[in-house]
């Protein structure tokens, strides 16, 4: 019997041995395969803590900007990606007295050009933050002093090349042109390099059959363009988009603008070339940093080029050699016309007009294409 109970005791602690080794290994497992961190306790590039190789995780391309540390600030990082895949990005924006009011992005595809990027392709639950009307994050609560968040990038269809994301904040309405205006921290770029990542020569952005029509006084009708993004602008769409209007259309109907028939002025000199003011040009006494707002410049100049050497303008070096003038109108203009321009920052480019229909009626328009450097 004692040799039986013997037997029994030696079973039953090895059972429980056993028992606690299960145990153990479970809970082992359950606490491995939770997932409850987030990016924003990724720790940042040289903080990596940890053991062998099977617990080090994928060095996430990261830009770090601390406004009371600028010694520990990363303003660039790299990644190489796979055409129609994504890339991890990490922006960790840190302000001490500056208040960030929204974020900036763009993006440039194999050095055509800085071009605002769509945010709304970035955001996600961790970020829920609206977008402004100009696609720029609004921000707002703890974002105003903390930015940490990663964003995954996307990767166009190019065979080689780069793709550069510019990140930056502003402390109030800024502009995806000038990162200087209303900067707040920044700007970091992430460059995601596809193939060999070099970039093809660079050839002039062209855009045909714009029209643009003669103003309302109400601002009611598309007589603004944009180089930016190629649009059109009604002036009574809002404040938001008042960086984007690069030169507007007139046709000279009475008093200072009588003689000019049809007519470019920049936006920055529209209402006194004109000679009526342009309901919602100016900013109102209420608007988002109204005392500080400034409109587009933009120098125009006749071209020696003709129709022909219009067409033959490829790359952005053949712009080079336009020289700036001082004039921020040009009248009087005629079908087959060639305009050399620069524009408020430093672009140069080409106009020819190919159509008018005269008059100051709201249905009366000029129509022309654009070669600009990207």
């Amino acid at each position: 019997m004692k040799h039986n109970n013997s037997i029994m005791k030696k079973k039953l602690k090895s059972s429980l041995k056993y028992g606690f080794l299960v145990f153990t290994l479970a809970f082992f497992v359950a606490s491995c395969s939770s997932d409850d961190s987030a990016v924003f306790d990724t720790p940042l590039p040289g903080d990596e803590t940890g053991g062998g190789d099977d617990e080090e995780e994928p060095v996430v391309a990261t830009i770090v900007f601390n406004e009371a540390d600028t010694s520990s600030n990363i303003p660039s990082a790299s990644a190489s990606g796979e055409v129609g895949t994504t890339v991890p990005g990490r922006i960790v924006f840190t302000s001490d007295a500056t208040t960030q009011r929204r974020m900036y992005i763009t993006q440039n595809i194999s050095g055509t050009g800085d071009m605002p990027f769509n945010s709304f392709a970035l955001t996600s639950d961790d970020l829920d933050k609206a977008l402004n009307n100009d696609g720029s994050i609004d921000l707002d609560g703890a974002t105003k002093k903390a930015i940490d968040f990663t964003f995954e990038l996307p990767v166009p269809n190019i065979d080689n090349g780069s793709i550069v994301y510019t990140f930056w904040t502003t402390k109030g309405k800024g502009d995806f042109r000038d990162i200087t205006k209303r900067l707040a921290l920044g700007a970091g770029t992430i460059t995601v390099t596809v193939g060999t990542g070099t970039d093809p020569a660079a050839a002039v952005r062209d855009f045909s059959g714009v029209k643009l029509f003669a103003p309302d006084v109400n601002g009611n009708t598309e007589t603004f363009f944009s180089l930016l993004n190629e649009t059109v602008y009604k002036i009574n769409v809002g404040p938001e988009f008042r960086a984007f209007w690069d030169f507007g259309y007139y046709y000279g109907a009475s008093g200072v603008s009588a003689d000019d028939n049809a007519s470019f002025a920049s936006t920055a000199e529209y209402d006194a070339s004109f000679g009526f003011p342009v309901e919602g040009l100016e900013p109102g006494a209420d608007e988002e940093d109204a005392a500080t707002e400034t409109l587009n410049e933009a120098y125009f100049g006749v071209s020696s080029l003709d129709a022909a050497g219009f067409d033959g303008v490829m790359l952005s070096g053949d712009l080079n050699s336009i020289a700036s003038s001082t004039a921020q109108k040009i009248t009087n203009l005629s079908v087959g016309d060639v305009i050399e321009f620069v524009d408020n920052y430093g672009k140069k480019g080409l106009i020819k007009i190919t159509a008018i229909q005269p008059g100051f009626g709201n249905d009366d328009f000029i129509e022309f294409d654009v070669k600009i450097q990207p």
